[in-house]
């Protein structure tokens, strides 16, 4: 006969019986609580089948505390609903100064005003990284790139400043070669407006014109007299005017010309370019600057004409010029 066990309360007013499947003789019946008694009837419920070894009988009392209260029950709080958190976002323009041909030049994506959280105070001092070719319309100056920081916000725009400058790699790596010497300098250079600049030089040996020998390696005295010029020129061209000269300067990109000439005295070289420039130091804010950089000059410098082409003179009727 199959063995039973009964348990019984004087607050039980339900009595379940639940058929669990025990595959070894040797386990002792248990005293356990309504809801784990329905969650192992739910578990075993495939396993019970008609050559079962042995099947015990309980009278449970759902009054009887567990471990396992919420078995059967379903997780705390449970799923949350997918949100777009596109939602929450705003785009803002971004405008460049007024010193390249293109102004709106992007957008940036930030958070909506929240509380506290105020948009445009994390959207100051973004760093955009743009091409040169961009923002002039000119594709020969696709491997100059120009970093911008976002300096105030306007409504939805958001006001650039001059950050910094840098060269491409493919375009450093193309100048790389062997036989000939790598010469670099770099400075810091204090504007007029109180920038603090540093700049970085790079030029290359290369041979002269009646020169037989395949290398063209400079010797250290010949490269620290090249790299002073280079010091030289960089100073001058950053102390003689603000930042916003200095930028132009470096868009038209003749300071490199400049220091092949001065250094062919000393030695050829060829494939100078300022390779880098970084703002090290900033003078306080002030929207007034800043607005000058976004003003155009006033000045009408009119359209752009096509070049004179010189025609022949043609005899008239009468053999006369």
């Amino acid at each position: 006969m199959m063995p039973t066990t009964s348990y019984t309360s004087p607050m039980t007013s339900l009595k379940c019986r639940v058929m669990i499947s025990i595959f070894s003789s040797s386990i002792s019946p248990l005293s356990i609580n309504r809801d784990v008694c329905l969650g192992m009837f739910h578990s075993f419920k495939s396993l019970v089948s008609t050559n079962t070894s042995s099947l015990y009988y309980f009278k449970i009392n759902p009054n009887q505390q567990g471990k396992n209260k919420r078995l059967t029950k379903s997780k705390k709080g449970g799923k949350k609903k997918a949100v777009d958190p596109f939602l929450k976002k705003e785009w803002y323009k971004l405008v460049a100064p007024s010193i390249f041909a293109e102004k709106n030049c992007g957008k940036t994506i930030i958070t909506k005003t929240a509380g506290t959280k105020i948009a445009s105070d994390y959207l100051k001092g973004r760093v955009v990284e743009l091409s040169l070719a961009d923002l002039n319309n000119n594709e020969a100056m696709s491997y100059r790139k120009i970093k911008l920081c976002v300096e105030d916000v306007q409504g939805y725009n958001c006001l650039l400043n001059f950050h910094g400058m840098d060269m491409t790699r493919d375009k450093l790596c193309s100048l790389i070669k062997k036989k000939q010497s790598i010469i670099e300098a770099n400075v810091d250079c204090r504007t007029t407006d109180g920038y603090i600049v540093r700049m970085f030089c790079i030029a290359f040996t290369k041979k002269q014109d009646d020169q037989l020998k395949e290398t063209c390696y400079a010797k250290s005295a010949k490269m620290k007299q090249i790299r002073a010029k280079m010091v030289a020129t960089m100073s001058g061209l950053a102390g003689k005017g603000d930042l916003k000269t200095l930028v132009k300067a470096l868009i038209a990109g003749t300071t490199g010309e400049e220091i092949e000439r001065e250094a062919s005295s000393i030695f050829p070289i060829k494939d100078c370019y300022i390779r880098k420039v970084k703002v090290i130091k900033k003078p306080k804010f002030d929207v007034t600057a800043l607005m000058e950089w976004h003003n155009d000059d006033g000045q009408d410098v009119g359209a752009n004409v096509a070049p004179a082409v010189a025609s022949e003179n043609v005899a008239g009727a009468g053999g006369r010029l």
